[in-house]
């Protein structure tokens, strides 16, 4: 164990375990087992302190909101680090040194020996917001001064600093107990330390949002524990093809959707699982409209017959604009596909019919990996939950479809989430509110497709494409080319 914590910028060249409150808990008491009594409170409030002066060097006023527990505590014991080197900490404290934890307690000693300034109400200018109130597990909807202060805070225009995790946002799914009155956007003034370990719900749901910045100080503990999940590194990968190759060693993936009025979405999907590498690609509309349209406009992509085609030896790609059309074709598609990503339309089939969902889950058993790509609205349909449900907690539903359906899970939105039993969830990192358009979902069924063709494992397969897509989007560059949308990301994957 070191002494000294150091603060690290949470950079996505790299994977990061994720630990949930109760394996968090777990290592906090096993550390302290081992550390002098108030160790770790004192690295928590010297990491904060160091971080606040990094952020904001030139900063004079540095308002710190407090809260009874030990999130409290660390915010005290920083003020006293920061009043040491030269600053002008205005603590708001909602705790009493009679009903202070221990460890808070002595947080409160050594701030008032260091003469930190305590006031009621928090300062009129401040050039720095540390908060310090609630902390990690909170379950309690904030309120009174706790939610007054908040509003403050968010409303200042001054840099934030949270500590461990943002007040009023549950650490393991990134669910707010009370929404701020004004949204968050993404800002370069908002930062979150997070101690000891890196929570989920800072990476996923409105998480994303709120903490704006991670920042990670393991306090000078190393733990062994299994983690929760994973932070998927958000960089793509490219992996160079020798020169001795030709189409059929990429695969064939056939895409089969796209009824009346919405073949855009099969082109989509299609597009996308040639630009990400797949030796052939077929579509297979799902009406006897007159195709050859779409077949001089895209001469690369081979339109088909759905009849025509032959799933024992591709991967399918089936539901993306398939409407109510798609239903009769997929007992053939469980039955017999090589490979299957199921999207949209054909899981909302799945979803209302027992005998589809006993076809999906005998796939797993016949060995034929299978790829389930809902958005929160149909993971709900398939889970018998709301949509509310679902966003409450993303981890857990995407593991409980998962299960259900013995098939990956990549349960989409902000912080997606790839899911397999007998695998440690991973959560992706990359994208943007860019993705929130038409058709940037068939896009990325059709590259997972051809991750899959080109003979990637279905976990490994998702989590490469997802990171991939959400990678092309946040390289976009608003002043160059043509106008974001789904077309532009199909043609872009890699």
């Amino acid at each position: 164990m070191n002494h000294q914590p150091l603060v690290q910028r949470i950079h996505l060249d790299q994977a990061w375990p994720l630990f949930n409150t109760r394996e968090t808990r777990a290592i906090e008491r096993e550390a302290q087992g081992e550390l002098p009594s108030h160790t770790l409170m004192q690295r928590a409030g010297l990491a904060t302190a160091q971080l606040a002066l990094a952020l904001t060097p030139h900063a004079h006023t540095i308002w710190i909101a407090c809260g009874p527990g030990n999130n409290g505590g660390d915010g005290l014991e920083a003020a006293m680090h920061l009043k040491q080197w030269g600053k002008h900490p205005v603590v708001t404290w909602l705790g009493t040194p009679e009903l202070t934890p221990p460890d808070a307690q002595q947080a409160w000693q050594r701030a008032t020996a260091a003469g930190v300034t305590f006031e009621t109400t928090p300062p009129a200018q401040f050039d720095l917001a540390i908060d310090a109130l609630l902390g990690l597990g909170c379950q309690r909807m904030p309120e009174g001064n706790i939610a007054q202060w908040l509003d403050v805070m968010h409303a200042s225009g001054s840099p934030i600093l949270c500590v461990d995790t943002p007040s009023g946002l549950m650490s393991d799914t990134g669910q707010w107990l009370l929404k701020p009155k004004a949204p968050i956007a993404p800002t370069a003034q908002r930062h979150t330390l997070s101690l000891l370990t890196l929570k989920p719900g800072l990476f996923t749901a409105d998480g994303r949002d709120a903490a704006g910045q991670v920042w990670f100080s393991d306090l000078g503990i190393e733990s062994a524990s299994q983690p929760t999940a994973w932070l998927q590194a958000g960089t793509a990968l490219s992996i160079p093809r020798p020169h001795n190759s030709h189409k059929g060693s990429y695969g064939d993936v056939m895409v089969i959707g796209g009824t009346t009025g919405m073949t855009g979405a099969a082109v989509l999907a299609s597009t996308a699982a040639l630009h990400g590498g797949a030796g052939r690609v077929m579509i297979g509309f799902l009406d006897d409209a007159d195709h050859t349209a779409v077949a001089a406009q895209h001469p690369a992509l081979m339109v088909r017959n759905v009849a025509d085609l032959d799933f024992k030896h591709a991967t399918i790609v089936c539901g993306c604009g398939g409407g109510d059309a798609v239903r009769a074709v997929l007992p053939r598609v469980l039955s017999t596909a090589a490979q299957l990503v199921l999207d949209a339309d054909a899981l909302n089939a799945m979803a209302q019919d027992p005998s589809l969902q006993r076809l999906l889950k005998t796939r797993h058993a016949k060995g034929q990996p299978t790829v389930l790509t809902p958005h929160p609205l149909e993971a709900a349909r398939m889970l018998g939950r709301t949509t509310a449900e679902v966003q409450m907690n993303r981890l857990e539903a995407a593991e409980t479809l998962a299960q259900q359906t013995q098939s990956v899970v990549v349960l989409k939105g902000s912080g997606s989430i790839m899911a397999q039993t007998g695998r440690t969830s991973v959560i992706n990192p990359t994208g943007n509110p860019r993705l929130a358009t038409a058709g940037t979902g068939d896009v990325l069924a059709g590259l997972i497709g051809a991750k899959l063709a080109q003979g990637d494992e279905a976990f490994l397969a998702s989590c490469e494409a997802v990171r991939t897509h959400g990678w092309v989007a946040d390289r976009w560059d608003d002043a160059k080319g043509p106008a974001f949308d789904a077309a532009w990301l199909a043609a872009s994957v890699r």
